[in-house]
């Protein structure tokens, strides 16, 4: 069963819309998380690839935006933008591996 959210994502790769890395996340996320999330190291839950959530695929043309493994192309973060309130999905991720600065 296709996800709306990826299939979207996938509608605007196709019409030219522009394809980002995962940098391109950071405002996004830094309205959530109170550290820099895409210098943490994701691991796919579609394949197992360690990799920084910057060096994902970043798709922002949805309501939200939709990070991929560039291995599998697996969808891995998916967050949804609305006026009051954001809704994030980290299925996508079998484990997030956070750097925390020393105090």
């Amino acid at each position: 069963m296709s996800d709306p959210t990826d299939d979207q994502a996938r509608d605007a790769a196709a019409d030219g819309d522009p394809v980002l890395d995962g940098n391109a996340a950071a405002g996004a996320l830094s309205e959530i998380f109170a550290i820099e999330l895409t210098a943490a190291v994701a691991a796919c839950a579609g394949c197992g690839r360690r990799a920084a959530l910057a060096d994902a695929t970043s798709y922002q043309q949805a309501p939200g935006l939709v990070l991929r493994c560039r291995g599998c192309e697996h969808v891995m973060v998916r967050v949804v933008l609305g006026p009051d309130r954001r809704w994030v999905d980290l299925t996508g991720v079998a484990v997030l591996e956070l750097s925390i600065p020393a105090s």
